[in-house]
């Protein structure tokens, strides 16, 4: 799949004319993901975006928090990380910088978005080794899954080998644990318990 270019002869990525950065705060379920060494087998993957006070030195908190293996029963992990928004106006800018730690700072462009209602997202990554689909529910539809990894792969040239979907498994004990709602997780998107 994709095709065999080297990352030097890929152009830049292009982001998203305007990201309003307001309606990017609050949680994403990570759906796919071409993994980081963080990433390779987990599950129940969340984003969690706030904006900082004025003042603060970074512009947005980025709550990670996934399971380390299997959906629930592995360990909770967290990875909390701070963002910037790049470019003149910070209010409407899809190309950000992340940092997992100090003092590393990673390019996080916002290459697909739902401009409408903000329901999915895709971030890539320079080299294309990295890529994250995201949604504001724990399912997406299948078909909005497909058009994405087909823009990454015909827009954005990506090769999408190892490219995986994120297991989201859940169920209402832990949408209460996790301290998620009813709105994030709808009951029809839960695991029946026994």
């Amino acid at each position: 799949m994709g095709n065999s270019a080297s990352a030097s002869s890929l152009p830049p990525l292009s982001t998203i004319g305007t990201c309003n950065t307001n309606k990017m705060m609050g949680t994403w379920f990570v759906i796919g993901v071409k993994p980081t060494i963080f990433e390779k087998t987990c599950s129940n993957a969340v984003e969690i975006y706030s904006r900082q006070p004025e003042g603060t030195n970074y512009d947005i908190g980025i709550d990670f928090q996934y399971s380390k293996d299997t959906p629930i029963s592995s360990p909770l992990k967290s990875l909390p990380q701070k963002g910037w928004v790049q470019g003149p106006d910070k209010e409407v800018s899809g190309d950000w910088k992340v940092s997992p730690s100090w003092p590393l700072k990673m390019p996080f462009p916002i290459i697909e978005l739902d401009e409408e209602n903000y329901k999915h997202v895709v971030i890539g990554y320079p080299s294309r080794d990295y890529c994250w689909i995201m949604s504001r529910h724990p399912k997406m539809p299948e078909e909005t899954y497909n058009m994405l990894t087909e823009r990454l792969e015909k827009k954005h040239q990506y090769n999408l080998e190892g490219l995986r979907k994120v297991a989201q498994v859940w169920t209402a004990d832990e949408r209460t644990k996790r301290g998620f709602t009813e709105e994030e997780i709808p009951n029809n998107m839960l695991e029946p318990t026994s």
